[in-house]
């Protein structure tokens, strides 16, 4: 029975027809995704990225754009009792010297050419943003 709901915003930081990946481990599952992470409350959505940021990678970011929301229902692959709502913003990172991954968590990080023939990443509504980001950038 679903009796949560869990609002996840994320960021396509696009440079050079790349976009910017996280590599980690979640429940024993390695995953390559978007840079971001849960809302908490009292938080708005620019404030949840700018906050992940800058406790993932030490970096500043600027806004761009809203870019995806995701619009079906979706639970949660790693816990059955969630909904699952994402949201997705195009941003630039405005402090790229200072980057320095700090979260235990993230293996590694990986700039990924957006021209590439395959969809390389495994939850559902990153394959979608990742298709729109072809859309937009090729």
């Amino acid at each position: 029975m679903i009796d949560k709901i869990n609002i996840r915003v994320y960021a396509c930081a696009v440079k050079d027809k790349k976009v910017l990946t996280l590599f980690e481990e979640y429940a024993g599952e390695p995953l390559m995704k978007f840079p971001g992470g849960g809302l908490e409350f009292g938080e708005g959505l620019i404030e949840c990225l700018h906050r992940e940021f800058d406790e993932e990678l030490n970096v500043k970011i600027e806004v761009v754009e809203h870019f995806y929301t995701q619009e079906d229902f979706l639970v949660s692959r790693f816990r059955a009792n969630e909904q699952l709502l994402t949201i997705y913003y195009i941003v630039n990172i405005t402090t790229e010297e200072d980057f320095l991954i700090l979260d235990p968590c993230i293996e590694k990080t990986e700039w990924i050419d957006i021209d590439r023939p395959d969809n390389p990443f495994p939850l559902p509504v990153d394959k979608i943003v990742f298709d729109k980001l072809k859309e937009k950038f090729l």
